[in-house]
């Protein structure tokens, strides 16, 4: 017996699935807009920013501290800045955007279409890496007119930055969501994020650090990423490469598994 054939489908009709490519297409060319539309605020100024922490820091410090692990003091802290840069440019791009759809009220007609929640994740998500990656790739380039442009690994530089950059733009997204007022979205980045970042071995090797603040440091989830970072630069570490890829794989499975969540339940973004 001969199946029931479909119905043809009108010419107006799309195919299925093809609104849910064109949707998230769509918001994703929307995000990188937003941002390219300023760069020197969105990206020439975090770049200015972090160069200065490199030229002050390396300068004044490189003076005192000739080398850590055999590596040029300068040379060290390039890979924690850039992490650090990737950090901030991720996580600001996610919440700042979501936290003013809000506001707008932009983001209830977004969940109201079609579009997956996955794919408006992934939407949001893409655009932040996209911004992080280049603010690091220029920080890279200007540091690298310094110190050299020489990388121990340079596939797992490209994963272990795109991996840093994907765990805090999850992060900057469910900053987003919870954040109420303008002021709650600066605060979690300045807060904490960035103290964790400093405080994670960005300038110094844990090995040099009295006990207590070593122990500090090891407890901190931002070292392991911003070693995991410098052994891909450097090809020098301070914890196991394993531990620093397991904190990564962690850290951004649970960031992004609580931000599809908080998308897919409509937390504080349907009413």
């Amino acid at each position: 017996m001969n199946a029931p054939r479909e119905p043809p489908r009108s010419p107006a009709e799309p195919e299925p699935g093809s609104l849910l490519g064109v949707g998230m297409r769509t918001l994703l060319e929307r995000e990188l807009r937003r941002f390219l539309r300023i760069p020197g605020q969105t990206i020439f100024s975090p770049l200015i920013t972090t160069s200065l922490y490199f030229v002050v820091f390396g300068l004044s410090v490189g003076t005192q501290v000739r080398a850590v692990d055999g590596v040029p003091y300068m040379r060290f802290i390039v890979p924690g800045l850039i992490a650090l840069g990737v950090v901030s440019n991720a996580l600001l791009n996610t919440s700042s955007s979501l936290f003013s759809m809000k506001i707008q009220g932009i983001i209830v007609d977004i969940l109201v279409t079609p579009l997956s929640y996955g794919a408006l994740l992934s939407a949001f998500l893409i655009a932040s890496v996209v911004r992080a990656l280049m603010v690091g790739i220029l920080m890279w380039i200007v540091a690298g007119l310094f110190t050299g442009f020489g990388l121990a690994h340079p596939l797992y530089t490209l994963l272990s930055l795109t991996g840093v950059a994907l765990t805090f733009a999850a992060m900057g997204l469910i900053v987003g969501v919870w954040a109420d007022k303008f002021e709650q979205v600066n605060f979690v980045p300045a807060f904490v994020i960035t103290p964790l970042t400093f405080l994670g071995g960005v300038f110094y090797s844990v090995h040099t650090l009295p006990h207590v603040l070593a122990a500090i440091t090891w407890a901190n989830p931002v070292f392991y990423l911003v070693d995991l970072v410098r052994w891909a630069m450097l090809g020098i570490h301070d914890a196991p490469v394993a531990a620093d890829l397991g904190a990564l794989l962690i850290l951004g499975g649970v960031s992004v598994g609580v931000a599809w969540a908080m998308l897919r339940a409509g937390y504080k973004l349907r009413g």
